[in-house]
């Protein structure tokens, strides 16, 4: 009995010690300046999961994913602020550590933490400087992508926090239409032409199709019936075992209920919220006509860039890759027999993208004859990069069509990583709004650039990451990572790719100009105050993109200024840092160890990116000395 008691005692005294002691751990971890800088990587990173249960639920962490699964994201005014204060805070506690006593390891890491949140901080005065809803992204299509790409249904848990999520919509469209109208006081207000594209994505959303009126009509097809997140449901629970047929009716009912009420009725709001702001809204496109504009657009090219480029510089950049890219283009075209050089590149390569010869049928068998092309393009090269790749992802990827509710606004493709529980794989989205948009010889360059070597490569890898603080695991910096994708399409064709494919060539070559036109026409709009027809015109007239291709991207770039500067920008550094490897190590250089130097790091800005390649230079370098001098 004594033994059994004392056994009990220090068994207590145990588990409360150890209780005390993790939540000591916890409280400094969350609170305080933790004592160990790892541990403060590790809080930085809490501190955003604990946040955003949204955040959560698209990666896929584990245990957390559970605990969250039936939240929504607070994006009210008070909490967004709170957030801001709190990454405020962490750049300070950054600064207090000591930096020359950390390892080396540390030190990298300490920079890549500082560039970040160091970058943020700077942008407090540009707060409400942007469009939260817009056709790009928003409430109004992140929340339905989010419930159908990302949240689980395995088990009656599984669907009970799907219908506590969709009971929430209310009170997240509140709180973005709060922010809204804080915006639209300080004078920042969204053109008239994305004021008309956001109300007809979610008139269309809801089921109505008629632009003057949000009445939803369900005398001859109910929408709720139509709707992806009923039909995102009804698919995925009817795979759950162990639930009757009843069972599975009653959950369906109680969805549509949720989607006819709680979640119509939120859009419904955001739908008459916008109606009435256009009438407040210009044609104006550029941000120059916010409150210091300027200030804020050079902002964001430094923010997006991660280079002190002025936005009169990149204007330039552009104009003469525009100019070099030209000349190689009509190389080919002379070689094929159109050449022509009374008329613009763009005319040319848009009589090529209407040949019978390049396109697929416009009809569901036509994308599915895409998406089959995508997969073979993508299982050829993956087949063939053992010479310049000694790393591989280990998740897999897959090609899948951008969900119909939200492809006239989505970009042509795009990628997403795969879950931290490995649940799902590397996603390339393919945009078949309309199949006349895909053009075959312009296939290899976007499955290269989306999936492999590109950003499957990239982000997939830098996801798999070990011994490095979670923060890193993550592509925070767009100019390294969509860099790195327009680099992986130069190197295919460097690594024989587009061998005997003249037209594959011209299509690299097109995406090169696109994203060389990027940096005239996203300067030009914001810096410059050309309209978004000017825009339109100089992109058709340089690209060959057809017209609805140009509006789209266009319009991408007056809600996301700076962005897509990012691309080329960062692809002309890292070309530039290969060589410069090249040059000084000669023939010591080696591509392989190149890629993995610059993969093995994640995504990082591009001066400190020019840090890594120069010690892996110096590094290389003093072992072919030590070498030598044995």
């Amino acid at each position: 009995m004594t033994k059994k008691r004392t056994w009990k005692f220090w068994t207590g005294r145990t588990t409360l010690g150890l209780l005390i002691i993790g939540g000591l751990w916890l409280t400094n971890l969350i609170w305080f300046k933790p004592f160990n800088i790892k541990h403060f990587y590790d809080k930085v990173f809490v501190q955003l999961v604990i946040d955003s249960p949204e955040l959560t639920t698209q990666v896929g962490i584990p245990v957390l994913y559970d605990l969250s699964k039936d939240e929504l994201d607070d994006v009210s005014d008070k909490n967004q602020w709170e957030s801001f204060n709190k990454m405020k805070e962490d750049y300070k506690t950054l600064q207090r550590y000591d930096f020359e006593s950390q390892s080396k390891e540390n030190k990298l890491n300490t920079k890549i933490l500082s560039s970040f949140l160091g970058k943020q901080v700077e942008g407090e005065r540009f707060f409400y400087h942007d469009y939260p809803v817009n056709q790009m992204f928003g409430v109004q299509n992140n929340l339905p992508s989010l419930m159908e790409s990302s949240h689980k249904l395995r088990d009656e848990s599984d669907i009970e926090a799907y219908i506590t999520r969709l009971s929430k919509f209310g009170t997240k469209f509140d709180q973005v239409l709060e922010g809204l109208k804080i915006a639209e006081e300080k004078g920042i207000i969204p053109p008239q032409f994305i004021i008309d594209r956001v109300l007809s994505e979610m008139s269309g959303f809801v089921g109505n199709k008629e632009k003057d009126s949000i009445h939803i009509k369900t005398d001859d097809a109910d929408p709720v019936k139509s709707n992806i997140l009923y039909v995102n449901f009804n698919s995925k629970v009817s795979k759950i075992e162990g639930l009757t047929e009843e069972e599975k009716d009653a959950y369906s009912t109680r969805v549509a209920d949720q989607v006819r009420t709680k979640v119509f009725d939120a859009y419904n709001a955001l739908i008459l919220y916008f109606k009435a702001l256009k009438s407040k809204a210009t044609t104006d496109a550029g941000v120059w006509k916010f409150p210091d504009g300027d200030a804020f657009y050079q902002y964001q090219l430094s923010l997006m860039t991660t280079t002190d480029y002025t936005p009169k510089e990149v204007h330039q950049i552009g104009l003469s890759e525009v100019a070099r890219i030209k000349t190689e283009m009509r190389d080919i075209l002379n070689d094929q027999g159109y050449a022509d050089t009374s008329r613009e590149i763009g005319e040319i390569i848009q009589e090529l993208n209407k040949e019978e010869r390049f396109l697929y049928q416009n009809n569901d068998e036509g994308r599915k004859e895409i998406l089959e092309g995508y997969n073979t393009i993508l299982d050829e090269i993956n087949a063939g990069l053992d010479n310049a790749f000694d790393i591989r992802p280990k998740a897999a990827m897959e090609v899948k069509r951008v969900p119909e509710f939200k492809e006239e606004g989505s970009a042509g493709a795009y990628y997403t990583p795969p879950a931290m529980d490995g649940s799902k794989g590397g996603i390339f989205y393919a945009n078949l709004r309309a199949v006349t948009e895909t053009v075959k010889f312009g296939m290899k360059t976007l499955a290269y650039h989306e999936g492999i070597p590109g950003h499957h490569f990239q982000i997939a890898i830098q996801g798999e990451l070990e011994d490095v603080p979670i923060f890193r695991t993550f592509p925070l910096f767009t100019a390294y990572t969509e860099g790195w994708a327009l680099y992986a399409e130069q190197l295919a064709w460097e690594l024989g790719f587009y061998k005997n494919d003249p037209f594959g060539n011209l299509g690299r070559l097109q995406a090169e100009m696109f994203r060389s036109v990027r940096l005239v026409v996203d300067t030009g709009i914001h810096y410059k105050k050309w309209t978004r027809e000017e825009a339109i015109e100089y992109m058709i007239a340089n690209t060959g993109m057809t017209t609805g291709e140009v509006v789209t991207e266009i319009e991408r770039y007056i809600v996301m200024p700076g962005q897509a500067c990012a691309y080329k920008i960062g692809m002309l550094k890292i070309l530039e840092l290969r060589e410069k490897a090249k040059k000084k190590l000669s023939n010591k250089f080696d591509l392989k160890e190149f890629h993995n130097v610059v993969l093995k790091n994640g995504a990082v800005p591009l001066d400190i990116l020019e840090e890594i390649i120069d010690d892996f230079i110096n590094t290389t370098l003093a072992k072919k000395t030590t070498r030598e001098q044995l």
